[in-house]
């Protein structure tokens, strides 16, 4: 509980009730200190460099997808397609939004002490395991029942197969890449550098291909022994599954994602339905429209990359000014409960403008070099045309445009209801991205086709 010198409970009587979460926070000196905002250049400086390794993660990515789409994995279990979109979600689920909440904490000075970072790790470590193994149980079934209604019949084995390939490969990726954003972000403290710009780039440029080349091979290997070892399977999932309470048990202990585990599932929850959703389009586009597999991570990597990177700048600043539902005073207060102005949030002459018209203008040179790799990589695949190219772009611009304005509008949202934007936003802003994404490829090679 707040304790407030007498001069602020004056105050605070004195205004009125609907600005009870306006209250004084720092001093002078540390709210200018608080109120420094990169500029733009420094920020495109520290995420170009990152922006441009994910892209290529992304552009492997799609070339693996554009083969592992030829195996009989995918050819016989075609919900495997609603699946993917779900799983490839989940490095903004549950690794942004780890990068988030850790470069908040460094940011904020919670990593300088030594048996704080210990707990803080440890914490979220387990707790996106447990995330990772619920989000991906869940997913499977998502898919097989997407599956299932449309065709009218249902196969125990392919949903076996589902299931443990998809529990498996989100507990795996999420370990590996949970570890990789935990030493980032500690390293990236260490050496000064502002975790909020290169911890969520990094997440994306492993996350897809990570995710895909564990899906393949362990639900390929799956596939082949069905017939002769149904009850491996089984045993896969059963065994993640009793993994849950333990880990419930464990993270309820630690003061760092306790809360997390009460109010952190309506997003990733709510965000694999989101990109499921998506995944209904890409199975359609991916069996009607030869070429759309091998752009779809890259077309939905690096929306999700820039507004992750947006979120978690915007999230940082609203922490280093107080709690959740804190304001330092009244306009900051009444802009939080008003729509976001369009030509404010991209044409203004504010640095947080500025940095969004960066961020936004970034992707044009970054996408134009993804698209001319992956038709250098599959030259006697995908035909590149002037008109590809431009409808392309325009595609990248709506998304990456509607999702820059969401994330405005939500990060103030979240944090006028007293919920950490840290756990809520990104997950939600990624999926959207995906489901945006995945249309928009689809309308471009419907138009083309």
């Amino acid at each position: 509980m707040m304790h407030e010198s007498p001069a602020a409970a004056n105050e605070k009587e004195n205004s009125d009730q609907n600005d009870k979460t306006i209250v004084p926070i720092y001093n002078n000196t540390n709210s200018n200190k608080n109120n420094h905002q990169e500029q733009w250049y420094t920020v495109v400086s520290q995420v170009f460099l990152p922006f441009m390794i994910a892209g290529f993660g992304m552009v492997a990515a799609g070339l693996l997808f554009e083969r592992v789409k030829e195996l009989a994995l995918f050819k016989q279990i075609t919900e495997i397609y609603i699946l993917v979109p779900a799983l490839l979600g989940l490095k903004g689920n549950l690794e942004m939004t780890l990068a988030s909440r850790l470069s908040t904490q460094a940011n904020i000075g919670n990593m300088d002490k030594r048996n704080e970072l210990k707990s803080m790790i440890i914490g979220n470590i387990i707790l996106i395991q447990l995330q990772a193994i619920v989000v991906g149980f869940l997913a499977a079934i998502v898919s097989i029942l997407m599956g299932w209604i449309p065709q009218g019949q249902f196969n125990l084995r392919h949903a076996l197969v589902l299931c443990s390939s998809s529990v498996s490969t989100a507990s795996i990726t999420s370990l590996a890449l949970g570890i990789v954003m935990i030493i980032v972000i500690v390293l990236s403290h260490k050496c000064q550098i502002n975790p909020d710009n290169i911890a969520t780039p990094i997440a994306a440029s492993l996350g897809d291909l990570t995710t895909l080349s564990i899906l393949a091979s362990i639900g390929g290997f799956l596939f082949r022994i069905i017939d002769n070892y149904a009850w491996l399977p089984m045993i896969i999932t059963v065994f993640f599954l009793i993994l849950i309470p333990i880990w419930i048990i464990i993270t309820r202990r630690n003061e760092y994602v306790k809360d997390v585990l009460i109010h952190g599932w309506s997003p990733v929850i709510a965000a694999m339905f989101i990109s499921s959703a998506g995944g209904l389009i890409l199975d359609f586009a991916v069996q009607t429209l030869r070429g759309v597999a091998v752009f779809q991570p890259v077309m939905n990597g690096v929306g999700g990359n820039i507004v992750a990177v947006q979120a978690s700048r915007l999230s940082t600043a609203l922490h280093q000014q107080g709690k959740p539902g804190e304001y330092r005073n009244k306009d900051e207060h009444l802009t939080a409960t008003t729509c976001p102005n369009l030509y404010k949030v991209f044409c203004s002459k504010e640095t947080n403008s500025s940095t969004t018209r960066a961020l936004l203008l970034m992707c044009i040179p970054g996408h134009l070099i993804f698209v001319f790799m992956i038709w250098q990589l599959t030259a006697d695949h995908i035909q590149l045309t002037f008109s590809f190219v431009i409808l392309y772009l325009m595609a990248t611009l709506i998304q990456i445009t509607i999702l820059l304005y969401i994330a405005q509008w939500m990060i103030a949202f979240v944090w006028r209801q007293e919920r950490d934007p840290d756990n809520v936003c990104i997950p939600y802003l990624t999926a959207i991205g995906d489901l945006l994404g995945t249309g928009l490829l689809t309308c471009v090679f419907l138009i083309l086709s």
